[in-house]
């Protein structure tokens, strides 16, 4: 990393029961040629991938519902989410770990998918880069229910829906994650299924 705008850089820990919390405080340059001091929380929790699944045949789309605290707490009433398979990077690059979510939340079986976008997710309070996939799937590639895993305490519902339909809950409120929201306007604007 290398930004002569910034300097004198320390950081410390204030949590990592889960993820990593620190603290950061810097100098920082402004465009009128004074430093100032900034203090910034940083949430450190590895970067994500997450993929929309669809069926140009069917015209549907493979989304999960699952129970997302941080919502419950921020006006979302009884704290489900509808979004796409998603998970975070462990040991492998963004493809395998796409590959390897979906097999556990969905039960499907993909080998093939394409990036499409990568972004921050929420930049100004963490560190993950969010890795966008898409990937066409058929019947055949379903070998188990999916939903999550029990070591991960995960309680997935997986949801085969009509594209139209997926489209209509985005436009009228009903999906709310930003990540699903992406991937579906992908959909649309490149018209994923006609």
């Amino acid at each position: 990393m290398s930004n002569n705008k910034i300097k004198n850089i320390e950081n410390s820990l204030l949590s990592d029961n889960y993820y990593i919390l620190k603290k950061y405080n810097f100098d920082y340059l402004m465009p009128n040629g004074q430093w100032v001091n900034q203090m910034r929380e940083v949430y450190d929790r590895g970067d994500g991938a997450g993929i929309l699944l669809y069926n140009t045949t069917k015209k549907t789309v493979i989304l999960i519902r699952q129970f997302r605290v941080p919502t419950y707490l921020n006006d979302n009433k009884d704290g489900m989410l509808v979004e796409i398979c998603a998970g975070l990077l462990d040991k492998d690059n963004p493809e395998e770990c796409i590959i390897r979510e979906t097999e556990e939340e969905t039960g499907y079986r993909v080998t093939s998918v394409k990036k499409v976008y990568e972004g921050y997710s929420s930049p100004g309070v963490m560190t993950e880069k969010m890795h966008f996939f898409i990937g066409e799937y058929t019947d055949d590639m379903k070998v188990s229910e999916g939903g999550g895993l029990d070591s991960e305490a995960e309680d997935i519902e997986v949801m085969e829906i009509p594209f139209k339909k997926a489209v209509n809950m985005l436009h009228n409120g009903e999906i709310v994650d930003t990540r699903t929201i992406v991937l579906l306007q992908y959909a649309i604007i490149h018209k994923l299924i006609d």
